[in-house]
């Protein structure tokens, strides 16, 4: 009977280390934090099979100095507006400021808005969400690496543990009381199982890629603008039939107004607005829309005329307080950028925006800034 429990315990041993040899460092980070990736991808539009790719790079598979001392698994540093906790490393410097995370879902959620936010990275989202390869070496493109290898290391690493599958799976298709492994009702063969009566096909659940970007309604209104007697324009509004498109983080945006005259005026956040064009002026655009000249000024955050280049946006109404759903925050590239500018570029009026992120009037901003354009 010792022989039989003896033998038993060994079989249970060997199972044991069996398992455990099965299960690398990458894998297991992979199971710990798949779902996560998944959550950010729907919540922000960033592929899960980047997310995690990154992860495992940046962090060695969790086990990096600045993962495990400072929860910081994407090697995000500090940057000038930065109010939170630090850690320091070595890194490009001696003793570097990095970020450092009450928790890993924290790390996560910063590296997808750092993504989102970015103005060099809102090509990435004209990528469908399950091309990981333009992915990776688009974010080389953009600066986020200096590593020349850095878009090869990521594909080989998506390729060599089957990454790309949780670009097609949903947060549903995790277990929800631990979110560390796939439930029974995972995706199989790479698509979709969904729950409920009304099953959606995966370019109605994306949160970004051209399929999803297409599955949209169009609605024309008649109505005349503010400050115009003109009674011709027509508003052409894409509106998303998932919420989940309004993650989409780039500015330019499917709607327009056609005027039956002689310039075609624009929206942006619901202010409708023309290009400028060679001769144009502050004046001529006031008069030829029928608004008063310092009108026109204080529609575009200036105070005196100045010289109007060919291609530059103006609006004919007064812009919104804060910048439209799924815009909240903006991250200043380089030291010195306009914050009229990103303004102009969000139809968002610039005492709002100065007010909201508690700037004076001669605040000067530095790259890695933090803008919020939304409460």
């Amino acid at each position: 009977m010792k022989r039989i429990i003896t033998i038993a315990f060994a079989l249970v041993a060997l199972l044991v280390m069996f398992c455990s040899a099965d299960q690398t460092p990458q894998q297991r980070y992979i199971d710990r934090f798949a779902s996560l990736a998944v959550s950010e991808m729907y919540r922000s539009g960033v592929p899960a099979s980047i997310t995690l790719a990154q992860g495992l790079l940046e962090s060695n598979s969790g086990q990096s100095y600045l993962a495990t001392e400072g929860n910081n698994h994407f090697g995000i540093k500090c940057h000038s507006d930065w109010k939170g906790k630090t850690i320091h490393a070595d890194d490009d410097q001696l003793n570097e400021c990095f970020r450092k995370y009450d928790d890993v879902l924290d790390s996560y959620a910063d590296h997808s808005d750092h993504l989102r936010y970015s103005p060099r990275y809102h090509f990435l989202f004209d990528y469908p969400i399950t091309d990981y390869k333009s992915w990776a070496y688009g974010l080389s493109k953009a600066g986020y690496a200096t590593d020349r290898q850095y878009p090869s290391k990521l594909v080989t690493l998506i390729e060599n543990y089957s990454l790309a599958k949780y670009d097609k799976m949903k947060p549903s298709d995790f277990d929800s009381s631990s979110h560390l492994f796939p439930s029974s009702k995972s995706a199989r063969g790479g698509q979709n199982i969904s729950e409920g009566n009304d099953p959606q096909s995966e370019e109605e659940m994306l949160p970004s890629g051209k399929k999803s970007q297409k599955r949209v309604k169009v609605k024309k209104v008649r109505k005349a603008a503010k400050n115009t007697s003109r009674s011709d324009l027509i508003i052409e509004e894409a509106i998303p039939e998932s919420p989940n498109a309004l993650a989409e983080p780039r500015a330019a945006v499917s709607e327009q107004f056609v005027v039956a005259l002689d310039r075609r005026t624009y929206l942006q956040n619901g202010v409708p607005f023309v290009y400028s064009i060679e001769g144009d002026s502050y004046r001529i655009l006031a008069e030829r829309n029928n608004l008063f000249y310092r009108e026109i000024l204080k529609f575009n955050d200036l105070t005196a005329d100045e010289t109007l280049a060919p291609g530059t946006i103006v609006y004919l109404q007064a812009k919104k307080n804060y910048a439209r759903k799924g815009l909240d925050k903006y991250i200043v590239e380089k030291d010195g950028e306009s914050l009229r500018d990103i303004c102009q570029q969000y139809g968002v009026k610039m005492s709002s925006i100065n007010h909201l992120n508690g700037f004076s009037s001669t605040h000067r901003l530095r790259e890695g800034d933090t803008i919020l354009l939304r409460k």
